[in-house]
């Protein structure tokens, strides 16, 4: 047997794996780098998060990644040149953390990474008659196996696609083996770049659970703020607590398609981005309002359409407690229409129930990676949720 297959079949009967979680969101602010240590598989998942830290992008990174994000348009060789660089570069911030941790490559079973969404176009995007749904990430995996010396698995989302998903939202599997409660109905509510939730009824029945995208998270308050105020991110929202919520923009703004559409389904920067702000201003008459409002407008978009997506699936006699998580639970003004869009509902972060909010995501990366090595797939019985393990495995020799 190969030496690689036998150490992965070592690596599977443990009893509990190390290993390193890495995501990079749309808002292409840094790579999570999580090291967890994971006993058990499926409902029986014990995560204990050992060390974490965010290493954010030097603006040369960010740069790069741009040229090709979320456009229809690029320069085919940057891609390319991309996807083997930045495996590099992940596989250099591994390296680092794990010094920083006085923790060695030995130690670690496992390195699973998302690597950086590049395109995310599900059918209902392209629109394109008997082709499938796709989506792209890039930051290669060999190069990260061979550069830590890890077995690295990654490209998580294609098997998600092949298997009849849309390739998202993935955090479905980690946040029912890990938070679903007898006690209480849960929304898992991640506010990205794009905004999803996870819904865990106290049922605890699979066939109940639902995942879906609601629509824009951070992704377009970033650009706009990154484009208008030259800086990255609108801190503790204080551009947009300065303007006023336009009515007839933001009317405009939730007028898509998209938003009729059944949950489940996904969406990205793609369809949510500036041009799709620029037309609506166009078509709303509303061009000449001040930067600050068309922020705080944003602002209550992403809300509204939050909000819109949670309350399809909500029972009128039910309790519901919302755990956020993401770059978007840091924002007083974005939290605050949320929570007075959705009165009655209890509020909390993922840190009360044991997972820090800014680790969640790199957590259910290395979650989806011991359920790849040892798990066995759950039966969701819902359209666009297939029950299959997922990702590629890459050897470091």
């Amino acid at each position: 047997m190969n030496r690689n297959l036998q150490k992965l079949f070592a690596i599977a009967g443990k009893p509990s794996r190390k290993i390193v979680g890495l995501m990079s969101g749309t808002s292409l602010d840094g790579l999570d780098v999580a090291l967890t240590e994971i006993t058990g598989t499926g409902t029986h998942t014990i995560v204990q998060l050992q060390h974490f830290k965010t290493v954010p992008y030097p603006q040369e990174v960010k740069e790069k990644i741009r040229k090709i994000f979320a456009k229809t348009t690029i320069d085919f060789e940057h891609l390319c040149i991309t996807n083997e660089w930045l495996g590099s570069l992940y596989a250099g911030y591994v390296l680092d953390c794990l010094k920083e941790w006085n923790v060695t490559t030995a130690d670690v079973d496992l390195i699973a990474s998302h690597g950086q969404t590049v395109y995310h176009c599900p059918k209902i995007f392209h629109k394109k008659a008997g082709l499938p749904n796709a989506t792209l990430q890039i930051g290669d995996g060999d190069h990260i196996a061979l550069a830590t010396g890890i077995i690295t698995i990654s490209d998580f989302r294609q098997k998600h696609i092949a298997a009849g998903g849309e390739g998202a939202p993935l955090a479905l599997y980690g946040d029912y083996f890990l938070f679903s409660s007898a006690a209480e109905n849960r929304i898992m509510l991640n506010l990205g770049g794009i905004a999803n939730f996870t819904f865990l009824p106290q049922t605890l029945l699979p066939d109940d659970v639902l995942v879906t995208d609601t629509g824009p998270g951070n992704a377009i308050l970033d650009a706009y703020t990154q484009k208008y105020f030259v800086q990255d991110f609108d801190e503790n929202a204080a551009l947009a607590k300065q303007g006023k919520i336009n009515d007839v923009l933001l009317q405009q703004l939730k007028s898509n398609d998209y938003f009729d559409r059944p949950l489940p389904k996904t969406t990205g920067p793609e369809l949510f981005n500036i041009a799709y702000l620029q037309q609506a201003q166009s078509d709303s008459d509303t061009k000449n309002i001040s930067q600050h409002d068309v922020l705080a407008t944003l602002t209550k978009f992403s809300a509204d359409t939050i909000c819109d997506a949670i309350k399809k699936l909500i029972l009128s006699k039910e309790q519901y407690v919302v755990y956020t998580s993401g770059g978007g639970a840091h924002n007083p003004l974005l939290m605050q229409h949320i929570k007075e869009n959705l009165p009655g509902f209890s509020f909390f972060v993922t840190d009360d129930i044991g997972v820090p909010g800014d680790a969640k995501e790199a957590v259910l990366f290395a979650i989806l990676a011991n359920e790849t090595i040892a798990g066995e797939p759950l039966e969701f019985n819902r359209e666009g949720m297939p029950a299959v393990t997922m990702g590629k495995f890459s050897f470091p020799e």
